[in-house]
């Protein structure tokens, strides 16, 4: 697989990573555990050195699941993390957000234990703590930097005055937000900001959660611990609505001998070279499909196609609820 460099920074990764989230968290029961080792190591002979976990994902337990998959092959792979909540260690519920200093110092060395590792490769705020300065943050991590602790600084779902402040303390190697063609406001102001200061881009979700792949349906049910079933966007009556779009793309597929899943994240990675986008799977076959994307170029002509065909469509349901909405976008 080809690899893309993260803004202007030294880090270099495949230009398709893994999210891993789902493996442990989110999306149901978490999956057996020997799977998902297996699945992980099964990415990387494939081409893929770009691997995405948190703290709070399980919480804790993706991030040792992370750590002893790639533990074998740690020096030819990188790791992301991420700080920012206040989570009970005794796997109690989560408690808000803490970007605290002292806290953000703890939060690296467990990660560091949990993932088997001397050293994070890119460690994101996961979400932007209002109490916090960004200053602080950004300080708090250079600290890190310069200890040989963390490599590389990042910030998740930030808005562009926040990415500013904390690129002039401690530049920002990479932001991570969702981004999709199903969302797309990192288009309006966040993109442009990145550009400008060098500094790279990683959509999560870019398969909408699972909905561009043409897999779900308004009559799809999910596990009662997945997290979909709050999501407005995930309503039978919003998945029907939008269900045009995966047609649309299901058209394209068709004439590119590609998958619907395909078609989306090749439009992310056509967007700028500096993009990598983290599809997440528990199956292998779906691995298999998300990685063909990275072989698959859209002509300028497909990409009018495809930007014409969302100008038609008016995507139903907000992506996320309030409460969770509005940790965002800070």
């Amino acid at each position: 697989m080809e690899k893309r460099r993260l803004g202007k920074s030294n880090l270099e990764v495949s230009a398709i990573g893994l999210g891993c989230m789902g493996m442990s968290f989110g999306y149901g029961p978490p999956a057996d555990r020997q799977e998902m080792i297996a699945l992980i190591r099964s990415a990387f002979e494939r081409g893929v050195t770009f691997f995405d976990t948190a703290e709070v994902y399980g919480p804790f337990t993706n991030e040792e699941l992370v750590g002893e998959a790639l533990l074998p092959i740690r020096g030819k792979v990188a790791i992301a993390t991420k700080f920012g909540f206040d989570i009970d260690p005794k796997g109690g519920p989560q408690r808000g957000l803490n970007s605290r200093p002292e806290h953000i110092r703890e939060v690296a060395e467990a990660s560091l234990k949990r993932l088997k590792t001397d050293v994070i490769d890119l460690l994101y705020q996961h979400r932007v703590d209002p109490e916090v300065p960004i200053e602080d943050v950004a300080g708090a991590v250079k600290n890190l930097i310069r200890e040989g602790k963390v490599k590389h600084f990042g910030l998740s779902e930030a808005g562009v005055a926040t990415i500013r402040r904390a690129h002039a303390v401690q530049p920002v190697t990479a932001v991570q937000s969702e981004y999709s063609l199903w969302w797309r406001r990192p288009e309006k102001e966040v993109l442009p900001t990145l550009e400008e200061l060098g500094i790279g881009f990683v959509p999560y979700s870019p398969l909408g959660k699972g909905f561009l792949t043409g897999a779900i349906s308004e009559s799809t049910t999910f596990e009662s611990n997945d997290f979909r079933n709050i999501v407005p966007r995930f309503t039978p009556e919003a998945r029907k609505a939008n269900r045009g779009l995966v047609d649309r793309l299901s058209e394209i597929a068709g004439r590119k001998r590609a998958t619907p899943a395909q078609i989306a994240i090749a439009w992310l990675l056509a967007q700028r070279p500096w993009i990598v986008p983290i599809p997440g799977t528990t199956k292998l076959h779906r691995l298999e499909e998300n990685i063909g994307a990275a072989d698959i170029h859209l002509t300028a002509g497909e990409l009018r196609e495809i930007e014409g065909a969302l100008g038609e469509i008016a995507v139903q349901g907000e992506r996320y609820p309030e409460r969770l909405e509005q940790l965002t976008n800070r």
